[in-house]
């Protein structure tokens, strides 16, 4: 139906519009224009004239079919609920074999694994002080370590996520530990969490561990393995979080983002790799957060742009190369130190965004990670949080419920738009690998970062006991971070020191030296490398200084 022709068949609209306008006028008086975090204006009322079905076909159509708007699947929820996944890191392996087991009698199906931030650095466990280390993710450092921290996880079974930066050592270590228990490489199921080189580059500095050309380098090399070899392993996951933590609004997230993508398959297909065969095992991870209906018109257009870049750019022909498959995060950059319980409410609405929005699989934040590593008691009030909107919520019942909305329909098409703007400007740069590299990328952010902050300090945005509704005694602000029993820590180091010494140096400085050669050498491929190194002993440290001599030290750019 035309625009014109719901005009016409709604006799007395204007004037009935016009009398709600001027009493809406009288009562509200001078009003400050409401943006969104994307900087999309939003009107007080949305009606058939904003958004009239007229292109329901092409925009919209039903789950399961172009341009995916309404989800990827044709039963959705309604048939197959997302992964629930908590994110999981702490102490020593055998601390978070504990951890991982009374999560999945909670109800978690899938899991998550995140090593110590001495592992995000390039390091070995014996080269940092114990006191520091397995605060904020699990020691993790070769095959046995590993198999200690998968003991009694059905790995053949079940799906894992590993935050696993270039190059890739946690996978490593889990196809060693699938070795060692006689589970084919082909059952082995899940996701190289942190394969984004661009996104550490730009925005997460930690995670950064090669340089830009050797990173780039790294990860086609990981992909053309696990194609050929994992069939069950998504080897690419283009995260979107990071840059939305560090300050990107919603729309500029999935422009950025989706550019990425861009360049990761044109990468790749340069590399000899067909498009159909390397898109559908692309995913996607991306912050949720508290905007609640911004968040949901993000990726009702998301799917729908994806889908578009895939097909018409892209070249993909087969359909399931067009679907925008994505793991979400709830906003733990939303969260507060202060009053912490409140975080509670702030997860289940970050979380009920994510589910009407079609995700495929979702990990919600504790609320107390502002502050630390969440405790078991948190961690379970997380999971159980999914659960009771899956469960005692309903909140699968219908697909796509807001679907037809007049503002999330106007709002999905002005995200579009945002989203496709960005795409354009870093087109205009050459693509997202010459963005990042000249600062671009970085600057967007930045100024973006700004603008939230000073509309918080300014107070047009509220944040409950931040700058508003205070109170003199904070609860849990002088909450403790939960640190690894440092004994323990400590006999974990020893044994470590133990195992390399107990190594074969000829199965390690071979393996080294084999990884060495395929990093100068383009015609052979340095992840399989690495799953040899991984195998023969060599260590996570190891392997990554190994591949800085080669390949660059990483050392991001830093935009003043």
């Amino acid at each position: 139906m035309s625009r014109e022709a719901v005009q016409l068949s709604l006799p007395g609209f204007d004037r009935d519009f016009a009398e709600w306008r001027a009493a809406y006028a009288g009562q509200i008086g001078a009003e400050r224009p409401v943006v969104n975090r994307s900087g999309v204006e939003i009107k007080p009322l949305y009606t058939p004239r904003d958004w009239d079905g007229s292109a329901y076909d092409a925009d919209l159509g039903f789950p399961g079919q172009y341009p995916f708007t309404r989800g990827i699947y044709p039963t959705m929820h309604r048939g197959r609920t997302w992964s629930q996944r908590q994110l999981v890191g702490l102490g020593t392996p055998a601390d978070y074999n504990a951890r991982v087991r009374k999560l999945l009698a909670a109800g978690a199906t899938a899991i998550s694994f995140l090593p110590c931030n001495s592992g995000f650095r390039g390091l070995d466990c014996d080269e940092v002080d114990p006191l520091l280390l397995g605060t904020c993710g699990t020691v993790s450092n070769t095959v046995d370590d590993m198999d200690a921290a998968l003991d009694g996880v059905p790995l053949g079974r079940i799906s894992t996520a590993m935050n696993d930066p270039s190059p890739f050592t946690l996978l490593a270590f889990t196809l060693g530990v699938a070795r060692r228990r006689g589970i084919p490489w082909e059952r082995v199921s899940g996701t190289s969490n942190q394969s984004d080189y661009l996104s550490h580059f730009v925005a997460n500095h930690m995670f950064y561990r090669l340089s830009l050309p050797g990173s780039r380098r790294v990860l086609t090399d990981h992909v053309a393995f696990c194609l050929e070899r994992l069939p069950n392993w998504n080897p690419v996951s283009v995260v979107g979080q990071h840059m939305q933590q560090a300050g990107a609004t919603p729309a500029e997230t999935v422009g950025l983002t989706f550019s990425t993508a861009l360049q990761y398959a044109q990468d790749c297909v340069a590399r000899g790799i067909d498009i159909d065969v390397l898109l559908r095992r692309f995913t996607f991870f991306f912050d949720i957060s508290i905007s609640f209906f911004e968040e949901i018109a993000k990726f009702r257009a998301a799917r729908r742009v994806w889908a578009r870049l895939a097909r018409e750019r892209l070249g993909a022909k087969n359909p399931n190369s067009w679907r925008f498959k994505f793991h979400g995060q709830t906003s733990g950059v939303d969260l507060t130190r202060q009053q912490p319980l409140n975080n509670i409410a702030r997860v289940a609405t970050q979380a009920i965004a994510g589910i009407f929005s079609g995700l495929q699989s979702m990990h919600t934040d504790a609320y107390d990670e502002a502050a630390a590593t969440p405790t078991e008691e948190s961690a379970r009030i997380a999971v159980a949080t999914q659960t009771i909107l899956r469960e005692e919520a309903h909140l699968c019942d219908v697909i796509d419920p807001l679907a037809g909305s007049w503002y999330v329909e106007t709002l999905t098409d002005q995200m579009e738009a945002e989203i496709l703007s960005v795409i354009a400007r870093i087109d205009a740069a050459g693509g997202m690998y010459k963005a990042a590299e000249s600062g671009l990328v970085q600057g967007m952010i930045g100024e973006s970062a700004l603008r939230w902050q000073e509309r918080i300090e300014r107070g047009e945005e509220k944040v409950v006991g931040v700058n508003c509704h205070q109170a003199e005694d904070e609860e849990g602000q002088g909450k403790s971070t939960e640190r690894p029993d440092l004994d323990r820590m400590r006999a974990h180091v020893a044994r470590f020191r133990a195992f390399k010494e107990s190594r074969s140096r000829t199965a390690v400085e071979g393996a080294l030296a084999a990884l060495a050669r395929a990093a100068d050498d383009e015609d052979d491929n340095v992840f399989a490398r690495v799953v040899e190194a991984a195998e023969a002993g060599v260590t996570h440290g190891e392997i990554v200084t190994c591949l800085r001599k080669e390949l660059g030290f990483g050392r991001p750019l830093v935009v003043a």
